[in-house]
Protein backbone atom coordinates (compact mmCIF):
# COMPACT_ATOMS: atom_id res chain seq x y z
CA UNK A 1 0.00 0.00 0.00
CA UNK A 2 2.96 2.68 0.92
CA UNK A 3 4.51 1.45 -2.32
CA UNK A 4 1.18 2.64 -4.11
CA UNK A 5 0.95 5.82 -1.96
CA UNK A 6 4.29 6.98 -3.44
CA UNK A 7 3.73 6.26 -7.05
CA UNK A 8 0.32 8.24 -7.10
CA UNK A 9 2.34 11.12 -5.28
CA UNK A 10 4.86 10.98 -7.80
CA UNK A 11 2.67 10.74 -10.66
CA UNK A 12 0.54 13.71 -9.11
CA UNK A 13 3.81 15.79 -9.19
CA UNK A 14 4.86 14.88 -11.82
CA UNK A 15 1.80 15.87 -13.66
CA UNK A 16 1.95 19.08 -11.56
CA UNK A 17 5.42 19.95 -12.78
CA UNK A 18 4.24 19.32 -16.68
CA UNK A 19 0.79 21.87 -16.30
CA UNK A 20 2.98 24.69 -13.85
CA UNK A 21 4.97 25.67 -16.74
CA UNK A 22 2.45 26.44 -19.61
CA UNK A 23 0.21 27.84 -16.87
CA UNK A 24 2.80 30.03 -15.02
CA UNK A 25 3.40 31.79 -18.43
CA UNK A 26 -0.37 32.51 -18.95
CA UNK A 27 0.43 36.25 -18.76
CA UNK A 28 0.25 39.44 -20.61
CA UNK A 29 2.52 39.00 -23.69
CA UNK A 30 3.70 42.28 -25.66
CA UNK A 31 1.17 42.81 -28.28
CA UNK A 32 2.26 42.45 -32.32
CA UNK A 33 1.02 41.71 -35.75
CA UNK A 34 2.51 39.09 -37.89
CA UNK A 35 3.81 40.53 -41.35
CA UNK A 36 4.58 37.21 -42.80
CA UNK A 37 4.38 33.49 -41.33
CA UNK A 38 6.83 30.88 -42.62
CA UNK A 39 6.45 27.74 -40.70
CA UNK A 40 8.34 28.68 -37.04
CA UNK A 41 9.18 31.66 -38.35
CA UNK A 42 7.32 35.27 -38.43
CA UNK A 43 7.88 38.60 -39.32
CA UNK A 44 6.31 40.69 -36.78
CA UNK A 45 5.07 44.40 -36.03
CA UNK A 46 5.63 45.08 -32.16
CA UNK A 47 3.92 47.74 -30.57
CA UNK A 48 5.57 50.57 -28.77
CA UNK A 49 6.37 49.26 -25.17
CA UNK A 50 8.17 49.87 -22.02
CA UNK A 51 10.79 47.84 -20.33
CA UNK A 52 12.30 47.46 -17.21
CA UNK A 53 16.16 46.46 -18.38
CA UNK A 54 19.08 45.93 -16.45
CA UNK A 55 22.94 45.46 -17.83
CA UNK A 56 25.23 42.67 -16.14
CA UNK A 57 28.69 41.71 -17.49
CA UNK A 58 29.80 37.83 -17.62
CA UNK A 59 28.61 34.37 -18.97
CA UNK A 60 25.18 34.24 -20.26
CA UNK A 61 23.35 31.61 -18.16
CA UNK A 62 24.96 34.19 -14.69
CA UNK A 63 24.41 37.23 -16.60
CA UNK A 64 20.63 35.65 -16.85
CA UNK A 65 20.43 34.82 -13.71
CA UNK A 66 21.47 38.24 -11.86
CA UNK A 67 19.37 40.35 -14.35
CA UNK A 68 16.35 38.46 -13.90
CA UNK A 69 17.08 38.77 -10.09
CA UNK A 70 17.49 42.94 -10.83
CA UNK A 71 14.37 43.02 -12.66
CA UNK A 72 12.13 40.67 -10.83
CA UNK A 73 13.16 42.69 -7.59
CA UNK A 74 11.49 45.43 -9.10
CA UNK A 75 8.41 44.03 -10.18
CA UNK A 76 8.28 42.19 -6.65
CA UNK A 77 8.29 45.53 -4.32
CA UNK A 78 11.35 47.05 -4.94
CA UNK A 79 10.70 50.85 -5.99
CA UNK A 80 9.55 53.59 -4.67
CA UNK A 81 5.83 52.93 -4.43
CA UNK A 82 6.31 49.62 -2.81
CA UNK A 83 3.89 48.07 -5.16
CA UNK A 84 4.15 44.73 -6.86
CA UNK A 85 3.81 44.48 -10.58
CA UNK A 86 1.89 41.94 -12.82
CA UNK A 87 4.58 39.46 -14.47
CA UNK A 88 4.42 39.45 -17.99
CA UNK A 89 5.84 37.30 -20.83
CA UNK A 90 8.85 36.71 -22.09
CA UNK A 91 12.09 37.36 -20.29
CA UNK A 92 14.42 38.62 -22.92
CA UNK A 93 18.07 38.52 -22.91
CA UNK A 94 20.50 40.54 -25.15
CA UNK A 95 24.19 40.80 -26.18
CA UNK A 96 24.87 44.60 -25.89
CA UNK A 97 27.55 44.20 -28.55
CA UNK A 98 26.37 45.65 -32.08
CA UNK A 99 26.40 43.42 -35.13
CA UNK A 100 27.14 45.21 -38.72
CA UNK A 101 24.33 45.47 -40.78
CA UNK A 102 26.58 44.46 -43.63
CA UNK A 103 27.17 41.30 -42.26
CA UNK A 104 23.78 39.19 -41.35
CA UNK A 105 25.31 35.52 -41.37
CA UNK A 106 28.26 36.51 -38.73
CA UNK A 107 27.18 36.04 -34.98
CA UNK A 108 29.86 37.32 -32.69
CA UNK A 109 30.00 36.76 -28.39
CA UNK A 110 32.40 37.87 -26.11
CA UNK A 111 32.30 35.72 -22.86
CA UNK A 112 33.13 38.62 -20.68
CA UNK A 113 30.88 41.28 -22.57
CA UNK A 114 27.70 42.38 -21.23
CA UNK A 115 24.22 41.92 -21.54
CA UNK A 116 20.71 43.44 -21.10
CA UNK A 117 17.48 41.30 -19.59
CA UNK A 118 14.40 43.03 -19.84
CA UNK A 119 10.61 42.47 -18.70
CA UNK A 120 8.03 44.12 -20.43
CA UNK A 121 5.90 46.10 -18.36
CA UNK A 122 1.76 45.84 -18.48
CA UNK A 123 0.40 47.71 -21.26
CA UNK A 124 -1.68 49.83 -18.84
CA UNK A 125 1.23 51.32 -17.23
CA UNK A 126 2.74 54.85 -18.80
CA UNK A 127 6.50 55.61 -17.86
CA UNK A 128 4.79 57.95 -15.93
CA UNK A 129 2.37 56.06 -13.94
CA UNK A 130 5.18 53.39 -13.28
CA UNK A 131 7.06 53.30 -9.73
CA UNK A 132 10.78 53.90 -10.06
CA UNK A 133 13.56 51.48 -9.19
CA UNK A 134 14.92 51.44 -5.99
CA UNK A 135 17.90 50.03 -7.49
CA UNK A 136 20.08 52.35 -10.29
CA UNK A 137 20.69 49.56 -11.79
CA UNK A 138 17.34 49.03 -13.16
CA UNK A 139 16.31 51.47 -15.96
CA UNK A 140 12.61 52.07 -17.52
CA UNK A 141 12.82 52.78 -20.47
CA UNK A 142 10.37 53.37 -23.36
CA UNK A 143 10.46 51.19 -26.87
CA UNK A 144 9.37 52.61 -30.17
CA UNK A 145 7.34 50.44 -32.37
CA UNK A 146 9.82 48.06 -34.07
CA UNK A 147 10.10 44.87 -36.64
CA UNK A 148 11.56 41.72 -35.97
CA UNK A 149 12.30 38.73 -37.80
CA UNK A 150 11.19 35.80 -34.99
CA UNK A 151 11.65 32.02 -34.72
CA UNK A 152 10.07 30.24 -32.33
CA UNK A 153 11.39 26.41 -30.84
CA UNK A 154 11.13 23.90 -28.18
CA UNK A 155 13.73 22.75 -25.61
CA UNK A 156 16.26 23.62 -23.21
CA UNK A 157 18.06 27.36 -23.10
CA UNK A 158 21.65 25.94 -23.90
CA UNK A 159 24.04 27.47 -25.95
CA UNK A 160 23.62 25.06 -28.38
CA UNK A 161 19.82 25.32 -28.86
CA UNK A 162 20.36 29.11 -29.03
CA UNK A 163 22.89 29.33 -31.62
CA UNK A 164 21.27 26.79 -33.84
CA UNK A 165 18.54 28.53 -34.07
CA UNK A 166 19.79 31.80 -34.34
CA UNK A 167 22.03 30.78 -37.38
CA UNK A 168 18.44 29.62 -38.91
CA UNK A 169 17.04 32.49 -38.64
CA UNK A 170 20.19 34.38 -40.36
CA UNK A 171 20.05 32.26 -42.88
CA UNK A 172 16.35 32.92 -43.48
CA UNK A 173 17.19 36.51 -43.18
CA UNK A 174 19.77 36.25 -45.96
CA UNK A 175 17.34 34.37 -48.23
CA UNK A 176 14.79 36.95 -47.96
CA UNK A 177 16.76 40.24 -48.22
CA UNK A 178 15.81 40.97 -45.08
CA UNK A 179 18.88 43.32 -42.98
CA UNK A 180 19.07 42.64 -39.06
CA UNK A 181 20.42 45.83 -37.06
CA UNK A 182 20.95 44.66 -33.64
CA UNK A 183 21.84 41.25 -31.75
CA UNK A 184 20.41 37.99 -31.25
CA UNK A 185 17.49 38.89 -28.81
CA UNK A 186 16.88 35.34 -26.80
CA UNK A 187 12.58 35.60 -25.05
CA UNK A 188 11.76 32.80 -22.69
CA UNK A 189 8.10 32.67 -21.94
CA UNK A 190 8.26 30.02 -18.80
CA UNK A 191 9.89 29.68 -15.58
CA UNK A 192 13.18 26.84 -15.78
CA UNK A 193 10.92 24.65 -14.43
CA UNK A 194 9.26 23.51 -17.62
CA UNK A 195 9.35 20.36 -18.89
CA UNK A 196 11.91 21.10 -22.44
CA UNK A 197 9.46 19.42 -24.64
CA UNK A 198 6.85 22.05 -23.52
CA UNK A 199 8.64 25.52 -23.36
CA UNK A 200 8.12 28.16 -25.77
CA UNK A 201 11.08 29.79 -26.74
CA UNK A 202 12.62 32.44 -29.41
CA UNK A 203 15.15 34.10 -30.79
CA UNK A 204 14.27 37.47 -32.54
CA UNK A 205 16.17 40.15 -34.57
CA UNK A 206 15.40 43.26 -35.30
CA UNK A 207 15.09 44.28 -39.35
CA UNK A 208 15.78 47.25 -40.79
CA UNK A 209 12.87 48.82 -42.26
Amino acid sequence: MKSLILIVMAIFFIGALVLWGPMSSNVEQPKFNVIKSDRNIEIRDYAPQIIATTVVAGERDKAANEGFRKVANYIFGDNTSDSEIAMTAPVKQQSSEKIAMTAPVVQQKDADGTWTVSFVMPEKYSIESLPKPNDAEVILEVVPQKRYAVIRFRGTWREKNLEKNTQILLEYMQENDLTPISQPIYAFYNPPWTLPFLRHNEVMLEVKQ
